[in-house]
């Protein structure tokens, strides 16, 4: 009876190793060729601005090429409907936002699910919403002048979003409850089509993740009125929050992660974990993160999808308080 039972649980043994075997062989081999992060808004925007830094030093770690694939559109749930869709072979990754943890609350036929599509792999940053003006249009020095503009100019001016159902669409109508003032919405295909109309004077304020504004608030062609965290961002130290600059509670993070399509291998999830990591602490992308506003994450693996979830959930409140709907 001894003996059936050792023999019993060296077949079990064996036959674990015999599956498990294939997979540590394939980590060890992978990456062999090109891999692909899906980026789902336009060049320029903020998923933009920390993908491609993040995508040049991989390339160094790995050995093999990171290509960037833009495909913008529907508030970032295209890309994120063909990254879904993309084989699980370690050689497709996509790239997140807090915008994906706001599209089950703004659309309803979303034929993916962040949570149930995806292995989340690791925040990569998570610099905080800004209000930016085009100084030209909006003409005030801060925060409280910009408020009481709105309210005695109601439907006057018009704001700029990545898009329907964004962080920065979200950020903007949880301003307007806030102050329980009125702008218009108007959504782009991107933080980069956006910034680009901001600057030229075609709309007048954004709400922007600092990331996509942060070469123009630098530069003086947009103006910073407050970034929406709880302490000043990193690099912009004469940034007010909006609680110092008189508005509480007005708190909203545009975070940015690495997912890899439902079904990948755990050994090449676990692999682009450690090289996430040590990619993100590096002095080079630590000073381009600080430059755009972001601190490092350390969230990664099960932790980072335990935020997405409880973002999910934070996110469909602020959706139902605010009244958001797609425009």
């Amino acid at each position: 009876m001894f003996k059936q039972l050792k023999l019993s649980t060296i077949i079990k043994k064996a036959a674990f190793l015999a599956c498990a075997l294939p997979l540590v062989a394939i980590a060890q081999e992978w990456p062999n060729k090109p891999i692909t992060f899906v980026v789902p808004f336009p060049a320029g925007g903020g998923t933009d601005a920390f993908a491609r830094p993040l995508a040049t030093q991989l390339t160094k770690q790995l050995g093999k090429q990171i290509i960037i694939d833009n495909r913008g559109g529907a508030g970032g749930t295209l890309g994120a409907s063909i990254a879904a869709k993309a084989a699980p072979d370690g050689y497709s990754f996509f790239v997140g936002a807090a915008h994906h943890a706001i599209a089950p609350a703004m659309y309803p036929n979303l034929d993916y699910d962040i949570e149930k599509s995806f292995i989340p792999v690791a925040m990569i940053a998570n610099p905080p919403q800004v209000i930016v003006v085009n100084p030209k249009n909006v003409q005030v020095k801060d925060l409280k002048e910009f408020i009481a503009l709105l309210k005695k100019n109601p439907g006057k001016f018009n704001y700029a979003s990545a898009g329907n159902g964004s962080s920065h669409h979200l950020a903007g109508e949880q301003f307007k409850m806030l102050t329980k003032t009125f702008i218009t919405h108007i959504p782009y295909r991107g933080a980069g089509p956006a910034m680009q109309d901001l600057i030229a004077g075609q709309v007048d304020i954004e709400f922007d993740g600092l990331g996509s504004s942060a070469a123009q608030i630098k530069n003086g062609s947009i103006v910073a009125l407050a970034v929406a965290s709880q302490k000043r961002a990193p690099g912009f130290p004469n940034v007010p929050t909006a609680a110092e600059a008189g508005l509480v509670g007005y708190e909203v993070s545009t975070w940015y992660g690495l997912f890899a399509p439902k079904g990948t291998p755990q050994p090449i999830i676990d692999k682009m974990i450690v090289e996430v990591q040590k990619a993100i602490n590096t002095p080079e992308l630590k000073a381009i993160w600080t430059n755009n506003g972001s601190d490092t994450p350390t969230l990664s693996g099960e932790a980072f999808g335990k935020f997405v979830s409880a973002d999910i959930k934070r996110w469909a409140a602020v959706a139902k308080a605010s009244g958001a709907k797609l425009d």
